[in-house]
């Protein structure tokens, strides 16, 4: 690991001097700068991490110097020094933001500590500040999106993220509900106790009870021992039902006392036991239906739905098809230096598709394209084949499929150093062409000649160069010359 730099500022040489000895016996390296503006000089350089500083020096302050460190956020620790330990600046600089205050004379023992423990409590701060970014990227990947619907979702999650209402979230399978509620869990006051998830789909029903709350041994055939359930396990953070609308009636019920009384008994048990834990819900039913149908309890569905999220499905929201493929993109490649990337081509398709498993669905396709494609740009043919069908830019203009097929083959082309781009369209374009006018005249080349505007002896030269083949006759006089 690399040293920590450590700024000395002082206009005291004798203090500059000693300060430097005693830091650097103990191992660490230090800087030195005279007034104010020569320390706001050397912290442009960006790699010092401790200051240590007096109040009083010719010009720039102490105080000022600490207000520029703190409006910069440059994460330096600043020691303020002074010989005056009056109440007033002591207060002020725990104010101004100074990680301690020392008065002189000091005892360099308690310098070198106090440096230490600056430099101990910033990597640990930087550890959790990596740690955060860490799971605000678990939490939080794959909710992006720019569009309106996307930002309203982000305004609620910030409004309700502090309190302990419980939200039901709405939306199609894919959307990227329990995305929204980890987020939801990580802006909260909870976001260090535990995020707990429970699909209620995925469980059958009489193992679900168990799951949610503990169970005593021999409550139930195959329950040995005492098994923890999801509410206890997610004491103090959070607890996300997805699929909340496939729970049977009588779980609806034991679940609605949790709600309403903080309080549950395990299966097979007698004894309440309090619980602290915020709920969030998820479904893609359409839970007042299923009011009205009473096949969902009417006095559950008011308690979850405090505050409602409602997630649009993706076709609904097209402009954020490629940012999201995009940030796909770069979850499936990291750091790899050799990245692929989507051909405009490629990008068109993805917009294009209506993505009936949303998110999800997107995701996997990206992650497979990656995958199947070679060279270093992903083309059509490497999407699933229910995205892309040969064929499937028919309803687009002659010229916008044209240009789209151009841009292709240029692109697939791009790396070459030398090629002849231009014949080979020509000669692609072409032989068709000439082929299916033929067709259409039944091999009548005078005709053909005439609806491609071309001189017959013209059509007939490129007949043989390309290599089309007939029967073809010269214009449908009798006894006319056929050809092979």
């Amino acid at each position: 690991m690399a040293k920590e730099k450590i700024l000395i500022v002082d206009d005291d040489e004798s203090v500059r001097w000693v300060l430097k000895k005693s830091l650097e016996k103990e191992g660490m390296e230090t800087e030195l700068a005279k007034d104010g503006s020569e320390a706001l000089d050397r912290l442009k350089e960006g790699d010092i991490a401790i200051v240590l500083m007096d109040i009083r020096m010719p010009g720039m302050g102490g105080f000022e110097v600490l207000d520029k460190i703190q409006s910069e956020g440059r994460g330096t620790s600043v020691i303020i020094m002074t010989a005056q330990a009056t109440m007033q600046n002591a207060i002020e600089a725990m104010r101004r933001g100074a990680f301690d205050y020392i008065t002189k004379p000091f005892d360099l023992d308690e310098v070198n500590i106090l440096v230490r423990k600056a430099i101990d409590i910033r990597r640990l701060s930087q550890e959790v500040s990596a740690l955060r970014a860490e799971v605000r990227e678990k939490y939080e990947g794959g909710l992006v999106g720019n569009t309106v619907a996307m930002q309203e979702i982000y305004k609620t999650i910030g409004r309700v993220a502090e309190s302990d209402a419980t939200v039901l979230i709405h939306g199609e399978s894919g959307t990227g509900k329990e995305l929204v509620a980890r987020a939801i869990h990580y802006h909260s006051k909870r976001a260090g106790r535990p995020f707990i998830a429970v699909n209620s789909a995925a469980i059958p029903a009489e193992l679900l009870e168990s799951e949610l709350f503990w169970h005593e041994n021999g409550s139930f055939t195959g329950a040995i021992g005492r098994k923890i359930g999801k509410f206890e396990a997610a004491a103090g953070g959070t607890l996300f039902l997805d699929e909340i609308g496939d729970m049977d009636l009588p779980l609806q019920g034991k679940l609605l006392r949790v709600l309403q009384e903080k309080e549950f008994e395990r299966v097979g048990g007698t004894e309440s036991i309090k619980t602290d834990v915020r709920v969030l819900a998820a479904t893609h039913h359409n839970l007042e239906k299923m009011v009205r149908e009473k096949r969902f309890r009417e006095d559950l569905f008011y308690r979850l739905n405090v505050i409602q999220i409602n997630i649009p499905s993706l076709r609904k929201r097209k402009d954020d098809i490629i940012p999201l493929a995009e940030f796909f993109m770069q979850k499936y490649q990291g750091n790899d230096s050799k990245k692929k990337i989507l051909t405009p081509e490629t990008l068109k398709i993805l917009r294009a598709y209506d993505w009936p498993g949303n998110v999800r669905e997107l995701e996997n396709a990206v992650q497979r394209s990656i995958t199947l494609s070679q060279g270093d740009k992903i083309f059509p043919d490497a999407l699933p084949p229910q995205i892309f069908k040969p064929g499937q830019g028919a309803h687009l203009s002659f010229e916008n499929f044209l240009e789209e097929k151009l841009a292709d083959l240029v692109e697939r082309m791009g790396g070459l150093e030398r090629g002849d781009i231009y014949t080979m369209v020509l000669h692609r374009v072409e032989k068709p062409l000439l082929a299916l006018v033929l067709k259409k005249t039944e091999g009548n080349q005078v005709r053909a000649a005439q609806l491609l505007g071309i001189n017959r002896n013209t059509l007939r030269k490129k007949i043989k160069e390309l290599g089309i083949r007939g029967p073809f006759t010269d214009g449908g006089e009798e006894g006319g010359e056929e050809e092979e």
